[in-house]
């Protein structure tokens, strides 16, 4: 076993993971953050994104260890005091989901794509996407979703 200390939406843990466990596990079996979804174990589809010291990165991808001593903040940690994130917010109004399944992984990679670039053009928006997949909605109403974010101003 091996001690981690790592901050999860503005919350300190310090637990002692098995050094194989992966980031996803850790946030979903351990802290019970379970908005952060397992999809494919291959890292292809970004359902587990969340960001680490402020980074979009696949959870499944990244071990608990690595973890150690940095700041993740995962879907449950981008509303605060009850009120949705303005990206959650766009992709409710703009009916950006369908299943759902993918939501907490393209919001997450949303705002980080917002925070390097503020105001991104429909292509960029959707090569900031490209690895997030979904297998509902065709992609319109997430790419419109982040744009009507954009205009907002939405930074982290």
């Amino acid at each position: 076993m091996t001690r981690i200390q790592v901050t999860v939406d503005r919350v300190s843990y310090s637990d002692d993971v098995e050094p194989r466990t992966l980031l996803v596990q850790y946030l979903r079996e351990t802290l019970g953050k379970t908005g952060t979804v397992v999809g494919c174990d291959t890292s292809n589809c970004g359902a587990c994104t969340v960001h680490l010291d402020g980074v979009s990165v696949k959870s499944c991808n990244v071990l608990a260890v690595q973890a150690d001593g940095h700041e993740v903040t995962t879907i449950e940690g981008l509303a605060t005091d009850g009120e949705l994130h303005p990206v959650q917010q766009a992709f409710h109004e703009c009916h950006a989901l369908q299943c759902g399944y993918c939501t907490p992984g393209m919001i997450m990679q949303a705002v980080d794509l917002l925070n390097d670039n503020p105001d991104p053009s429909e292509q960029e928006i959707r090569e900031g996407l490209e690895g997030n997949l979904c297998r509902c909605t065709g992609y319109h109403n997430i790419v419109k979703a982040v744009a009507q974010a954009a205009k907002a101003g939405v930074t982290s």
